[in-house]
């Protein structure tokens, strides 16, 4: 429960930020009720919050919601276009719902935002780089 009242600070604090919610959508094996919790709190929260669903491409973009999220079967995921996307729109904080077990570009090393990967896993593995969060 510890992560429930740290995410809902950090949102809170967004206040006046454009931030992105992005959710890896490569597999059906994930924690859907978790993540659609998770995209419920931005939602009430942050309502102009933008989601991103991607897996190896961005699939959409749109205002956050959580019955909007449709998963894929293959487990390709990679992490460039939305990393890429949200440098281009000026995102403040992205937030990236995944396994990071994707791919990056070996030229993206770093990000010019905030960047929280919250990983919906018992196990927390090393970030390339932004902040790591255990959300299960």
């Amino acid at each position: 429960m510890k992560w429930h009242m740290r995410l809902l600070s950090m949102i809170q604090k967004k206040e006046d930020k454009k931030i992105a919610l992005a959710v890896d959508t490569s597999s059906v094996e994930v924690q859907t009720i978790l993540i659609n919790n998770i995209v419920k709190l931005f939602e009430t929260v942050k309502p102009d919050t933008l989601l991103v669903q991607a897996d190896f491409k961005i699939r959409s973009i749109t205002p956050v919601k959580s019955d909007t999220i449709k998963y894929y079967t293959h487990g390709k995921a990679s992490y460039t276009d939305v990393l890429e996307w949200a440098e281009k729109e000026k995102i403040d904080t992205l937030f990236y719902i995944t396994d990071v077990t994707g791919y990056i570009y070996e030229e993206i090393t770093k990000v010019e935002y905030e960047l929280y990967w919250l990983v919906p896993d018992e196990f927390l593995p090393k970030v390339p780089f932004g902040k790591a969060i255990k959300i299960a």
